[in-house]
C-alpha cells in the first residue's frame, strides 16, 4: 500500500486553523477601519457571533472526545460488543488449512516420484543380462570406471 499523502496530526490541524483565523481576522480588522460605521458595527456583531460559535464547537468536540467509547485492540474500529461470527473465524482458518493440504499434496507427489525412480532402477537391474550381485562386486565397479574412461 503506497500512500503518498502526508499524515497531519490534530495538533497541526489546530495550529493551521488558528493561523488562518488570525490572518483572516487581521485582514478584516484592516478593512473594517475603512468601512462606514453601520457596516463596521454589523461586522463587529458578526465577529462576536463567530467567536461564540467557535467556542461552542470546541466545547462540543471536547465533550464528544471525552464521552467517546474506549476501543481496545490494534487499530480496529469495532467495539468489544461486536464479536466476529463463525464464518469470519472459518475464513481466517482457511489459509492455514490450504497450506496444510498443499504440504500433504507435495509430500505425496514427492513420495510417488521416489517410488517411480526406485521402480525404474529395479526394472533396469532385473531386465539386464548381468545378475544383481555383479553390481555390488568391487571389481565390477572398477571395470565400469575403466570402460567409461576409454
Amino acid at each position: 500500500m503506497n500512500n503518498n499523502t502526508p499524515l497531519i496530526h490534530s495538533t497541526d490541524v489546530d495550529a493551521l486553523q488558528a493561523r488562518f483565523g488570525m490572518r483572516v481576522a487581521s485582514l478584516l480588522g484592516e478593512q473594517a477601519q475603512q468601512a462606514p460605521s453601520d457596516i463596521s458595527e454589523r461586522l463587529r456583531v458578526a465577529r462576536e457571533q463567530a467567536v461564540e460559535r467557535g467556542r461552542m464547537a470546541r466545547r462540543q468536540t471536547r465533550l464528544a472526545t471525552a464521552s467517546a467509547p474506549i476501543v481496545l485492540g490494534r487499530g480496529g474500529a469495532a467495539s468489544l460488543a461486536e464479536r466476529p461470527g463463525w464464518w469470519v473465524k472459518l475464513a481466517s482458518a482457511m489459509p492455514l488449512a490450504m497450506l496444510v493440504c498443499g504440504l500433504l499434496v507435495i509430500d505425496h507427489l514427492h513420495e510417488q516420484a521416489q517410488i517411480k525412480a526406485t521402480a525404474d532402477v529395479d526394472a533396469a537391474l532385473l531386465s539386464d543380462d548381468l545378475p544383481p550381485t555383479a553390481y555390488s562386486d568391487p571389481g565390477f565397479a572398477e571395470y565400469l570406471k575403466a570402460t567409461a574412461q576409454q
